[in-house]
């Protein structure tokens, strides 16, 4: 990204503008070879997404609530929302990645007396794929995210190296 750009996390149609943090993890499943001691990766089985982020200004509890809409955690927002879930899965739009088919998973939320006005909020989500239409189409978004930032310029290439991990001047 651009230096100096706050881009948000969008979680659907929830942005999240005070991310601290976003962590993509990827799994792969091994199998085993009859009668043998090698192993093979067979296919990718879980991405996961964990977005740490502070929730600030007087819309925090809305977006609190449309978090918990999305998570299908109230008894009463669940019917209304389920349906589309059939359909495709919460889209994940980030600096890193795009990916479709989402479900969220957890949802903690703190509030401290240092933060008497924010919420901190941990979001993890799993990716649900629904068809393999949705996926190649998640794939080909991330490839097109990863090709169009590799064409801006980043604090990495305006900044030499020995001056951003420390070094002397």
């Amino acid at each position: 990204m651009a230096a100096g750009v706050n881009v948000p996390v969008l979680i659907g149609a929830v942005p999240l503008l005070t991310v601290t943090s976003l962590t993509l993890n990827e799994g792969y499943q091994v199998a085993r070879i009859a009668g043998s001691r090698l192993a093979q990766l067979v296919s990718p089985t879980a991405r996961t997404i964990t977005v740490e982020a502070v929730l600030v200004g007087r819309t925090r509890l809305l977006i609190k609530k449309s978090l918990e809409a999305m998570a299908l955690t109230s008894r009463a927002l669940a019917p209304a929302t389920a349906p589309a879930m059939n359909l495709a899965g919460l889209p994940v739009v980030c600096g890193m990645t795009i990916s479709l088919d989402m479900q969220i998973t957890s949802l903690r939320f703190t509030q401290s007396n240092q933060k008497r006005d924010a919420l901190d909020v941990s979001v993890t989500l799993e990716q649900v794929p629904r068809s393999s239409l949705t996926a190649v189409l998640g794939e080909a978004l991330d490839l097109a995210l990863a090709a169009g930032t590799a064409a801006v310029p980043t604090v990495s290439d305006m900044v030499p190296a020995r001056r951003q991990l420390g070094g002397q001047v």
